[in-house]
C-alpha cells in the first residue's frame, strides 16, 4: 500500500536547524504551568510579593531542590512544593465580607504608615487573602476577602457584570437630566462610555442630592468620575453590595464570613453563564 506525503517535522520547519551552534528552543510551559510565585498565592499561601520573598529566601522546595526563581514554571497538580519544610497545600477557602471604614486604603502595605485594610482581618485568620477588587481610601462600605482565585478573578472580570451598588451623595443638587445621563452611560476619559446604571434618588434639596447607584463595572473611581461627568462632586461614598452579598448592619471596621448561600451564589457567578468560567 504506498504511503501518504511524509508530514514535516520540527527540522523540516524550521531551514535554521543547520546552523552551526544551532540549537531547538525550549518547551513552553502547559496550560498547566504557572510562576512558582503565582502557584503560591493561588495555594493561599502568600501574596505574590511576599511568595517571591520566600523563594529568594531559600524557603520553598520544589521536587526536593531549592528554588530561586519566582517565575519557575510549575504545576501544582504534579509538583511537590514545600515551604519551611511542609507541603504547601491549597488553604481552606475563606470568605469574608467587610465594612471598610473611610480613610482606609484597600492595600497590604502601606510606605507612609498609613491604616490599611489588613489591619482589620479578624486575628485568629490563618490563610492569606485578598481584597475583591478595591475601595478608594474616602469611600467606606462593603469589601470582599478570600483565597479562592477562580471567585476572586471572576467577579473583577470586566466582562462578568456582577452588579455593584452604591449610596453617593453629591453637591450641588443633581439635576432630572444628570441623573438621566448617569443611567443611559456617560462618557468618561479616554472616549470611554459607561455601562447603563439603575439610579434610585434617596433625598435631594438644593444643596445635594442622595443617590443609590448600581453599575455593572468596575473602573478605577468610576462612581467619582461618573459624576464629575455630569458637573457634580462627591461628598460621601458607601458601597452597600456585591453581587449577592449585601453590607447590611455590619459594623464599621469589623468582617464576618459568609453564609453558605452567599458563598454558593458566589460560585455560580464564577461558572459564568452555562457554566464556562
Amino acid at each position: 500500500m504506498p504511503r501518504g506525503p511524509r508530514r514535516e517535522g520540527w527540522l523540516h520547519r524550521n531551514p535554521r536547524r543547520l546552523q552551526p551552534g544551532f540549537t531547538r528552543p525550549p518547551r513552553r510551559p502547559g496550560k498547566t504551568h504557572h510562576g512558582l510565585a503565582r502557584v503560591l498565592s493561588k495555594l493561599g499561601v502568600a501574596s505574590r510579593s511576599e511568595a517571591a520573598d520566600m523563594i529568594a529566601a531559600g524557603r520553598v522546595l520544589v521536587n526536593g531542590r531549592t528554588a530561586r526563581d519566582p517565575e519557575q514554571p510549575t504545576d501544582q497538580s504534579v509538583d511537590l512544593i514545600e515551604v519551611d519544610g511542609r507541603a504547601a497545600t491549597g488553604a481552606k477557602p475563606v470568605y469574608l465580607a467587610m465594612h471598610k471604614p473611610a480613610g482606609v486604603l484597600t492595600t497590604a502595605h502601606d510606605p507612609e504608615g498609613r491604616p490599611t485594610v489588613y489591619t482589620l482581618l479578624p486575628d485568629d485568620l490563618n490563610s492569606w487573602v485578598f481584597p475583591v477588587g478595591r475601595l478608594d481610601g474616602p469611600t467606606s462600605g462593603l469589601l470582599l476577602f478570600t483565597n479562592d482565585s477562580r471567585v476572586g478573578d471572576a467577579l473583577t472580570d470586566p466582562e462578568s457584570g456582577v452588579p455593584k451598588v452604591y449610596e453617593v451623595k453629591v453637591k450641588p443638587q443633581m439635576s432630572a437630566e444628570a441623573l438621566a445621563a448617569l443611567e443611559q452611560g456617560v462618557e468618561l476619559d479616554e472616549g470611554f462610555v459607561t455601562r447603563p446604571a439603575r439610579v434610585h434618588v434617596l433625598s435631594s434639596n438644593p444643596g445635594s442630592t442622595w443617590f443609590e447607584l448600581t453599575i455593572r463595572e468596575g473602573k478605577n473611581r468610576q462612581v467619582r468620575r461618573m459624576a464629575l461627568a455630569v458637573g457634580h462632586e462627591v461628598t460621601k461614598l458607601r458601597r452597600t453590595r456585591v453581587g449577592p452579598v449585601e453590607l447590611g448592619d455590619l459594623k464599621s471596621g469589623t468582617c464576618r464570613p459568609l453564609t453558605a448561600a452567599e458563598i454558593r451564589a458566589l460560585k455560580v457567578l464564577a461558572r459564568g453563564p452555562g457554566g464556562r468560567r
